[in-house]
Order: C-alpha cells, then sequence, then structure tokens
C-alpha cells in the first residue's frame, strides 16, 4: 500500500501517503488498517474510512466528552458506544467526579489493535477501575440495559455498516431511556457540509424525543470538508445555556489541562451557520 485514499464520498476524496503500513485485518465485523503518515502520525481507517489519528485526535475527544460534561456540572456516570481507540475513555476518565464508565463497543479488535498501535489514544484507561468494557452492538446495549447514565457519548462511525443502526430514531429512543434525569446524549454527525442530510435527519429524530437539542462544532483537520458536527439531546435546557462564568469555574475546578476545549470554545461551539440552521428547521442560534 503506497496511498490510502478514503471511500467515504463517490466524487470526493483525501488521500493519505503510507509511510510504514502497521496492521491490516478483516475483523468479523470490518476492515481495519492502521498506517504512518509524516503528517498526521499514526492513521487508523475502517472501512475505508479515516477513524482517528495521532495528530488531531484531541480536538474530538475532548470536545465530545468535556461540553457535556463540565456543561451538566455533575456527571458521576458515562456510558460511551463505540470509541474504540480508547481516546473518549481516556478524556472521560480525567474527571474525577465520574465514579463509572461504561465502554459498548462492537469489536473486539478495535480495542486490542488501538492499545498495540496507538497506545496514546487510550493512554493506560483500559486499565482504570472506573471502566467497564462491554463488547456488545451498542442499539442491543442500550435497548436491554437496566443502568442509568449522566452522559451518553456516541462515538460511532459514519452510518455506514457497523455504525449504521447508530443513526436511528430507534437507538436515540433508547438512549433517552438509559438517561437520569437531566442527563445529556452527544453523538458525531459528521461534517455537514458533505453530510447534511445526515445531520437533517438526526435533528428531525431528535426533535422527536427530546425537549432541548441542537448541533455543536470543532475543526478537526482529518474530517475534511469543514466543521465536524456533534448532535446534542437532552431535557434539561439550562445545561445548554451554561454561562462562560461557570462553565470557567467548572473547567478550573476539574484540574484538567486541555489542548483545544476551553470554556470560551464550548460556548461558541453551539454557533451555527445560518444555512446549517436553516437546514434542520432552526430560526436562530438560540440561548447565545
Amino acid at each position: 500500500m503506497r496511498n490510502f485514499s478514503e471511500t467515504l464520498y463517490d466524487a470526493y476524496a483525501q488521500e493519505f501517503r503510507v509511510d510504514e503500513l502497521l496492521h491490516e485485518v478483516k475483523t468479523d465485523h470490518q476492515h481495519l488498517v492502521i498506517f504512518k503518515n509524516v503528517i498526521f502520525g499514526r492513521v487508523m481507517a475502517l472501512d475505508g474510512i479515516v477513524q482517528t489519528t495521532e495528530k488531531d485526535e484531541f480536538i474530538y475527544h475532548e470536545m465530545m466528552s468535556h461540553v457535556p460534561i463540565l456543561a451538566h456540572g455533575n456527571v458521576e456516570s458515562v456510558l460511551i458506544v463505540g470509541g474504540g481507540d480508547g481516546g473518549m475513555l481516556r478524556e472521560v476518565c480525567r474527571h474525577d467526579t465520574v465514579r463509572r464508565v461504561t465502554q459498548v463497543e462492537i469489536d473486539q479488535a478495535v480495542i486490542d489493535m488501538c492499545r498495540r498501535y496507538l497506545p496514546g489514544h487510550s493512554a493506560g484507561a483500559y486499565d482504570d477501575p472506573r471502566a467497564e468494557i462491554v463488547i456488545d452492538d451498542g442499539i442491543h446495549f442500550v435497548r436491554e440495559t437496566q443502568q442509568r447514565f449522566d452522559v451518553i457519548i456516541s462515538d460511532s462511525t459514519d452510518p455506514i455498516g457497523p455504525g449504521e443502526a447508530l443513526f436511528t430514531e430507534s437507538f436515540y429512543a433508547a438512549c433517552r431511556k438509559c438517561l437520569n434525569p437531566g442527563g445529556i446524549l452527544v453523538t458525531q454527525n459528521g461534517v455537514a457540509f458533505h453530510q447534511m442530510d445526515e445531520i437533517r435527519q438526526t435533528g428531525e429524530h431528535l426533535e422527536s424525543l427530546f425537549g432541548d437539542w441542537h448541533f455543536y462544532t470543532a475543526a478537526v483537520p482529518s474530517y475534511v470538508g469543514g466543521a465536524m458536527y456533534f448532535a446534542w439531546a437532552t431535557d434539561e435546557p439550562r445545561h445548554r445555556r451554561t454561562d462562560i462564568a461557570t462553565l470557567r469555574e467548572r473547567y478550573r475546578k476539574s484540574g484538567i489541562t486541555t489542548r483545544y476545549y476551553n470554556p470560551e470554545i464550548h460556548f461558541s461551539a453551539f454557533a451555527l451557520p445560518q444555512y446549517v440552521l436553516e437546514a434542520v428547521g432552526k430560526s436562530d442560534n438560540e440561548y447565545l
């Protein structure tokens, strides 16, 4: 393999030079490849789609974890659906207030390979005594579990193959059932410029289920095409209105050092461009 060309879109692709192929395997669920690139470091792709890189993973993982946890302000239990690379688990476990983290990953091979070839992603989080790792289909788990969580993070692949079920109304409804009162669900929702239909559909599902829903953004270089979008859903509208002064105090008390996240980024991340607001049926950036 001399070059890796992503297969997410039919008419457009980004290409990486493969400086060293580290691992390639067809697991029971998907095709996994990990390679080195001089710019992005180690890169993992599943079924032809880049999932994470050493160089920019901190942006994605910090924004999906710290935004809901610090907006909530009293998170003790977290469910991560997917996230086999371990980066989300690492960031969640940095919060001392979190007493229990359950991670549900469909493919044990992803965890095993990432612990071996991308150890900096999990950085020992898989050995944290608060972490329970469950190998199961995410939608099956949320439908069947009796556990309840303050925050649910759906760190899924794109809605292709194993990740497709994690973008359905039935999955979001099952997540709502698993949330404690005032709990927050966040999900990865792709790049709006290329994947607007996915974002529009997610908005329709969340509007039918939750009292407050929206999207927030972060720019992740290896997810090309503009800002990455994260869906936000809760029955407690006050969480999205958490003011900067409160966020600053919670961030200070957490003692966490971040590379991308800060309270100002948190607050401004919910400001969406007009074309996205119109696409998802929002009249304005309410609460800002």
